[in-house]
């Protein structure tokens, strides 16, 4: 998978979430931040792109130190998304091959939903 798609979805998951704290800890003052996956992108490479699975976290310690530190995130994201998209994520056990043509379309959708998100912060 072209590094360019995972790069645009990746700021866009942390645009989209600023401002809100770690989905592990719960800091709000982490000094880095990451788009980490809640299954991760080796165990459920199909899960790359779903926006449920993942969320800001702070880069150390949860997602880099603790592996995303599983027990909590999975306590935040049934805070945030709720009980029943939680387990749907957790037993989706499907198949994506992602092409290039794919890759691409990803890429552009994430820079364009990233740009509203700040053209609207900035009309704020």
């Amino acid at each position: 998978m072209p590094f360019f798609a995972q790069a645009a979805f990746n700021a866009y998951i942390r645009a989209r979430d600023d401002g809100l704290p770690c989905i592990s800890c719960g800091s709000i003052t982490a000094s880095r931040w990451d788009a980490g996956h809640f299954r991760s992108v080796g165990a459920a490479p199909h899960l790359r792109f779903n926006e449920d699975n993942v969320h800001r976290q702070c880069s150390r310690p949860c997602n880099k130190d603790k592996s995303g530190d599983q027990l909590r995130y999975r306590a935040g994201l049934i805070a945030r998304i709720g009980r029943e998209r939680v387990e749907a994520l957790e037993n989706d056990n499907g198949i994506v091959r992602f092409t290039k043509e794919d890759a691409v379309a990803i890429r552009l959708k994430y820079q364009a939903m990233k740009k509203d998100i700040e053209r609207g912060r900035q009309l704020q």
